[in-house]
C-alpha cells in the first residue's frame, strides 16, 4: 500500500482550508447589521449585495462592502455575495471584488448553474479571488459535479428558498426531504475536493427546528452552514466543530502515516485499522474544521 500526496483540486487551490462552520450573512447596505456580523463569532461573514439590497441601494451597498472589506479583511474572513450574472450590477460587483485582492476571502456567485457562468465570473474578477458557488436551481443540481470541479471554486452552498420554490417543495419540508439533494451536492463537493456548506435555515431563531436541521447536515458530513441571525452562530459552530476525541484521532492518523512514509513502509496501521490516503483526507478535514494542526 502506498501513500501518495494529496492531489485534490482543493489542495491545489487553497491551503489550509478556510473554516466555515458558521457563516453569517449580512446586508452590506445596513452598516449596523454588517458591523455586528463582522464583530461576531462567525467563522466567515458574507456581505450581501444581492437579495438583501434593493435596486436603489445597489451602488451604495457595493461601496459600503468595499470599505468594510478593507477595514476588516486583514484579520477576519470576509466574502461578498455579488448580484447574479443576469443583472446590470454583476459586472461592477465582480470587478470591485477583484480590486479588493487578498483582503477579500471570496466572491459568492448566486444562482450558479454552469461552469460557463463561473468562468465568466472569474474573468470579471480579473485576479485569483476564490469563488463560492451558491446553487439554487434544479439545473444547478443536475450539473453539480461540473460546478464543483470548476476552477477557483472552493465551496458550494445549497440555496433552499429558490430551489424549494422551483421544485414545488413545501416550506415546511423536513430535513430528510432534502436528503437526495444534499447527498448529491456533498458527493460532488468531496469528489472535487471542495467544501460543502449548508444553506441558511429559513428562520432567525436558535430553536428546535434550527437545531434539528443543522444536526442533520452535520451528521451527513457537511463542513458548515450559513446563518441569517447572530443568535444561531454558537449552535452552528458547535454542531460543525469536531470533538476533542476526533481531533486527537486525526492527529494520530496523520502521525502514523508520516511514520510509515519515513520508514519506507508499505502500510500503516493504527488501533487495528489499515490507513491510507482516504483516511488521511478525512483526518485533515477534521483538523481544518477544528482549527487545529
Amino acid at each position: 500500500m502506498t501513500f501518495p500526496a494529496a492531489t485534490t483540486p482543493a489542495a491545489a487551490r487553497q491551503h489550509p482550508p478556510v473554516r466555515r462552520r458558521a457563516v453569517l450573512v449580512a446586508p452590506a447596505s445596513d452598516e449596523r447589521k454588517a458591523r455586528k456580523a463582522l464583530e461576531s463569532g462567525a467563522d466567515e461573514v458574507v456581505l450581501d449585495l444581492e437579495d438583501a439590497v434593493t435596486a436603489a441601494h445597489k451602488e451604495s451597498a457595493r461601496a459600503a462592502a468595499t470599505a468594510l472589506v478593507a477595514e476588516y479583511g486583514a484579520h477576519r474572513t470576509v466574502s461578498v455575495r455579488v448580484n447574479g450574472l443576469d443583472t446590470d450590477w454583476a459586472r461592477d460587483d465582480l470587478q470591485t471584488c477583484g480590486d479588493l485582492g487578498a483582503a477579500l476571502a471570496s466572491a459568492v456567485l448566486p444562482k450558479t448553474e454552469s461552469t460557463e457562468q463561473l468562468s465568466e465570473a472569474a474573468t470579471l474578477l480579473g485576479r485569483s479571488v476564490p469563488l463560492q458557488a451558491l446553487v439554487e436551481t434544479p439545473r444547478a443540481i443536475e450539473d453539480i459535479g461540473r460546478i464543483c470541479a470548476a476552477e477557483r471554486v472552493e465551496a458550494v452552498i445549497i440555496g433552499y428558498a429558490d430551489l424549494g420554490a422551483a421544485l414545488g417543495r413545501s416550506a415546511t419540508a423536513q430535513p430528510q426531504h432534502w436528503l437526495a439533494v444534499q447527498d448529491r451536492v456533498l458527493h460532488a463537493a468531496r469528489a472535487a475536493g471542495i467544501q460543502a456548506i449548508d444553506g441558511p435555515f429559513l428562520g432567525i431563531r436558535d430553536d428546535d427546528s434550527f437545531r434539528t436541521a443543522k444536526r442533520w447536515v452535520s451528521e451527513l458530513g457537511f463542513d458548515g452552514t450559513w446563518a441569517i441571525h447572530p443568535a444561531q452562530i454558537d449552535t452552528a459552530t458547535a454542531f460543525f466543530t469536531p470533538s476533542e476525541e476526533a481531533v486527537d484521532d486525526a492527529r494520530r492518523v496523520l502521525a502514523a502515516l508520516d511514520d510509515a512514509r519515513s520508514r519506507g513502509a508499505g502500510a500503516a496501521r493504527l488501533d487495528g485499522r489499515m490507513l491510507d490516503e482516504a483516511v488521511a483526507v478525512a483526518a485533515r478535514r477534521t483538523l481544518a474544521k477544528a482549527g487545529a494542526r
